[in-house]
């Protein structure tokens, strides 16, 4: 796809433009695929727009093959493309007409790759993890939680993966769908299977019920879940470290063994995104959906604000009609998100977006949904859902990061992975890949990032990169290796939300 010579990179050989590898300036010279010498007119910062040629005011900008936007005045070669030229093609609502894409084939994956070592749940599912976690009905009991957390933790070391807890401001106060979303995300999270038992703390006065949350909890997950009521207890401390003990007690006893690749579902999210996101970083999580797909596994992918511009390409790829349906309906339901609130649909790049070279929403969408890979979407889901079918799920959720990485972790990811041009600590309930898009990055960020991407710049081959993402993936899935935001113990969640607070 890509072709590189040292000091740029064109995507495709229909393209507008040429990215910069480093910061240009006006008097360089770039040497062109067949000998045309470019000068740069401009000073252009490194992952930033060049113009190959002429572009009349008023045409369409190519990138990736696509449209990212519109001129919006003459630009000439050599010039710098951002901002200042460059505006979103994109306006009001769509119709959308299904035209099937289901050329992508399965891939083969090397057989050392085909399996992980994980817990198996009693239901079935694969655990990567086996942590205790404290889940919280409502936010007024946060620093009880912490507290539990922190001294069971410490007390219980060695016994189990850890004991976690996630605050949150939710759960009171609430009403209509916004209750929905943070029952029903915190629900989800409940049953993950990283957690092999979970204590469910609620003060007992809130919106948020025991009662009526417990009523949601399927029947074969109750052996992993105790649940404690603060206003009940003389000593709600005493009484949770009772429950945990016998959580750990549990716990301690699953073993790791053998599981099929199939069993693993992974999370796919960008954010602080650059001009080389979607060519290098989002490519390469792509090709490594594309081969979990291959081996019967799970990718989850959301963002549903940045497949604006670049929806048809996902929802051509649904595998029926009723997908497609499914799709169509996600899409246009949060663009009326955004018209309920006032808000332009289609500004959307962030000033660290913009800064690293993204200009227009098609330009970032078109690099965001290459993490989806290549396969077919088997299925679309609503905020806090949980995944049950194999292959490409699309998940409801909006760009913000840390929401969107709770949102993935709820549907069942074992592990996100997390592409950045410009870096993030963060970490979410489960494993968190930080995935650099260049070596600067990785390089200057080594206790953010776990992975470089920059290497497909470097002379290193995507399938080869991909392969030993994947085979870190699979060392990571195994317990033999540990994410840096774990390591630091950077876990947090971030549940949507969108009424009013009573």
């Amino acid at each position: 796809m890509n072709t590189m010579i040292r000091d740029y990179i064109t995507i495709q050989k229909q393209d507008d433009v040429v990215i910069a590898l480093r910061d240009m300036e006006p008097g360089d010279t770039l040497l062109l695929d067949g000998g045309q010498v470019l000068t740069v007119m401009d000073p252009v910062p490194r992952g930033h727009k060049v113009a190959v040629h002429h572009i009349p005011s008023g045409q369409d900008v190519i990138k990736y093959g696509f449209s990212i936007g519109k001129a919006t005045s003459d630009i000439q070669p050599g010039q710098w493309i951002h901002s200042h030229n460059l505006h979103t093609g994109l306006s009001g609502t769509l119709d959308y007409e299904y035209q099937p894409d289901h050329s992508w084939q399965p891939r083969s994956i090397p057989a050392h790759l085909q399996q992980f070592d994980g817990y198996l749940r009693p239901n079935g599912e694969a655990g990567i993890r086996n942590e205790i976690w404290i889940i919280n009905t409502v936010g007024c009991i946060n620093k009880i939680c912490e507290a539990l957390a922190r001294t069971a933790h410490m007390e219980m070391a060695g016994r189990v993966d850890g004991v976690y807890h996630f605050p949150h401001p939710f759960g009171c106060s609430q009403l209509g769908d916004d209750l929905e979303y943070t029952r029903q995300l915190l629900t989800s999270l409940v049953l993950h299977p990283n957690a092999a038992g979970v204590l469910v703390i609620g003060l007992g006065c809130e919106n948020n019920q025991i009662e009526q949350f417990a009523a949601g909890i399927p029947a074969e997950y109750a052996g992993k879940i105790r649940y404690l009521k603060a206003q009940e207890e003389d000593d709600e401390i005493e009484a949770g470290m009772v429950y945990l003990e016998e959580l750990v007690s549990q716990a301690e006893q699953e073993q790791r063994q053998p599981l099929p690749l199939s069993k693993l579902k992974i999370g796919l999210k960008c954010g602080g995104s650059d001009g080389l996101s979607g060519i290098t970083a989002n490519p390469l999580v792509g090709q490594v959906a594309d081969l979990l797909v291959s081996a019967g596994g799970t990718a989850i992918l959301t963002e549903v604000p940045e497949m604006f511009g670049a929806e048809t390409i996902l929802m051509n790829r649904s595998s029926d009609d009723h997908i497609f349906g499914q799709m169509v309906e996600l899409i246009n339901g949060f663009k009326q998100y955004f018209v309920n609130h006032g808000q332009n649909i289609y500004e959307n790049p962030s000033p660290g977006n913009k800064a690293g070279g993204i200009t227009t929403l098609e330009e970032k969408s078109l690099g965001c949904t290459q993490k989806g890979g290549h396969s077919q979407v088997v299925d679309v889901l609503r905020y806090g859902q949980r995944v049950h079918r194999p292959g490409l799920n699309i998940v409801e959720a909006p760009g913000n990061d840390l929401v969107s990485v709770t949102a993935l972790s709820a549907a069942g990811a074992h592990i996100v992975l997390f592409t950045t041009g410009r870096g993030t600590p963060f970490g979410g309930p489960v494993p968190t890949v930080k995935i650099a898009t260049q070596s600067d990055l990785a390089n200057r960020k080594k206790h953010w990032i776990d992975y470089n991407a920059g290497q497909l710049l470097e002379g290193r081959e995507m399938e080869q990169v991909a392969l030993d993402l994947l085979e870190q993936i699979v060392e990571l899935a195994s317990g033999r290796r540990q994410t840096n935001s774990e390591r630091h113990g950077f876990r947090e969640i971030a549940i949507f939300k969108d009424g009013v607070i009573l």
